[in-house]
């Protein structure tokens, strides 16, 4: 597939070589400009045009994102970021005393925060998959992988949810989504999951793969602004959560203010509780018509994992060490550990390079846009650091 990797659509290649998109990534620059757009149209005349355009833009989103993941509309809210949707979940789960939700002992807060308060608060008991380091000749200590079989190993008849992430954020390894959503089908298990570090690039199908819930923040792999989020939920799992914030937005009668009945929306419209960020929104919902709906996710990580191994193939410096999993457990993000991490960084940006330090780790992460010439500077820079000998 020809990608535009243009400077055009992604400004930031004009003072920058980005590689870090599992972190903050530079804002597809259509974006912006629709942001913007909205935002003096606001200055200029008040909130008339804003509320013209406010559904508009919500059901654009909508529309896009559910294409992305193949579902339907209705099932897609928009959300500030992961833990606003997550915690949606976790806190309006029906959970009784004594139930159990299993995760991971490395999990991100944001899906493993809402978990331990529903063991502080509910009766709820978090059980943890260990990590299992990724390679024998870096610290133990270094967050690598989790086992299937250990997490089969801790199902009771009392789980009632497993919340992982479908990429860790640290090592960048992968969870097979669609063996995990097999296991929760079988053993009537809600599976929850965190795609903030895949969606955008990866493949993820919650309706294929039996996931329950999925959110995922709309400024890594999305391209979008900070302080946007999408958030996906099965219509079975949807009537299982109670309401934990309600407001104008969550009711059938949304914008007839004098109507007070009590009547939750029973699409995922419910989740947005309260006004949206509708300049962001926009934002969102651009990037993800333009660049993800133009290109698929299968094209777009399949070019990333080229970029990867070009990147893997110049890398010629035993200072550095690659975490490399099975095909199957890849994803957007190689992570190297290096010891000098502090050090690293200094050189990359010495060379205008951005990727995105983590735990001991870089963390090398490009996106479709990134081109070979960028992979090869990466490169060439890393093989430049002084290798630390010992004695």
């Amino acid at each position: 597939m020809n990608f535009d990797k243009s400077s055009t659509l992604f400004t930031s290649k004009e003072n920058m070589t980005f590689i870090g998109h599992c972190s903050v990534s530079p804002l597809y620059s259509k974006a912006a400009d629709i942001a913007v757009e909205l935002m003096r149209a606001h200055e200029q005349r008040g909130g008339a045009p804003i509320l013209e355009v406010y559904m508009e833009q919500l059901n654009e989103l909508k529309i896009h994102t559910a294409a992305l993941l193949h579902t339907r509309p209705e099932n897609i809210a928009s959300v500030k970021n992961t833990s606003d949707a997550l915690s949606m979940v976790a806190n309006g789960y029906p959970f009784e005393p004594g139930d159990e939700i299993i995760s991971f002992v490395q999990e991100y807060p944001a899906n493993f925060h809402p978990w331990r308060l529903q063991e502080r608060a509910r009766g709820v008991k978090l059980k943890l998959v260990s990590n299992r380091p990724a390679r024998e000749d870096i610290p133990s200590s270094i967050i690598g992988s989790w086992s299937m079989e250990e997490l089969e190993s801790l199902i009771t008849p009392r789980t009632r949810v497993i919340a992982l992430s479908h990429v860790q954020f640290t090592s960048g390894y992968a969870a097979s989504l669609r063996q995990l959503g097999q296991l929760c089908k079988a053993r009537g298990i809600d599976l929850v999951v965190d795609a903030a570090q895949s969606l955008g690039l990866m493949p993820v199908y919650p309706e294929e793969m039996n996931i329950a819930a999925l959110a995922s923040a709309g400024w890594k792999w999305l391209l979008g602004p900070i302080g946007t989020g999408v958030f996906y939920t099965s219509p079975a799992f949807r009537d299982k959560l109670r309401p934990v914030q309600v407001g104008a937005e969550t009711m059938v009668q949304e914008f007839d203010f004098m109507n007070l009945d009590w009547n939750p929306n029973p699409t995922a419209r419910r989740f947005e509780f309260s006004t949206s960020p509708i300049y962001l929104v926009a934002a969102l919902a651009t990037s993800i018509r333009e660049v993800h709906a133009r290109y698929g996710a299968e094209a777009m990580f399949h070019e990333a994992l080229r970029l990867q191994d070009l990147f893997l193939e110049k890398l010629d410096n035993p200072a550095f060490k690659p975490l490399l999993f099975d095909p199957p457990h890849r994803s957007g993000i190689l992570s190297v550990y290096c010891e000098d991490l502090e050090g690293v960084q200094a050189r990359l940006a010495e060379n205008n390079l951005v990727c995105a330090p983590r735990s001991g780790m870089l963390r090398v992460a490009p996106h479709f846009y990134n081109t070979e010439e960028d992979m090869e500077r990466l490169a060439e820079a890393l093989n430049k650091v002084p290798f630390p000998h010992n004695g």
